[in-house]
């Protein structure tokens, strides 16, 4: 293990949505945000749904749109910084995996 080495990434942020797992944890995540809005017992089935879904597309519009920037120091003398999660995925390339993934989640849910 190399203690104290720098990653190799420009940005981290760009990658991070390619990670082993990601995908998988992201759905588990909306999964259990749903199963937390049933367990109150004054929701019905599609009130519980329905806040499901607001609750992660307004999550997502702060994470992906709304926010600029990345939490990593980044050597690319702050081009990061102007960008939003979603400009710096893939490094902004169009149509890859990651990009169709979040693009069809929403519509699915």
């Amino acid at each position: 293990m190399n203690v104290g080495v720098a990653h190799s990434e420009v940005n981290p942020n760009t990658r991070v949505m390619n990670s082993r797992g990601i995908w998988l944890t992201y759905a588990l995540g909306v999964g259990m945000l749903h199963i937390v809005l049933l367990s109150i017992p004054f929701f019905s089935v599609p009130v519980v749904w329905t806040l499901t879904n607001v609750i992660h597309n307004f999550g997502m519009y702060v994470f992906m749109h709304a926010v600029k920037g990345t939490p990593f120091e980044t050597p690319d003398q702050g081009k990061a910084r102007l960008l939003t999660h979603w400009e710096q995925l893939d490094y902004g390339v169009q149509f890859t995996s990651s990009r169709k993934f979040f693009t069809i989640s929403p519509i699915i849910l």
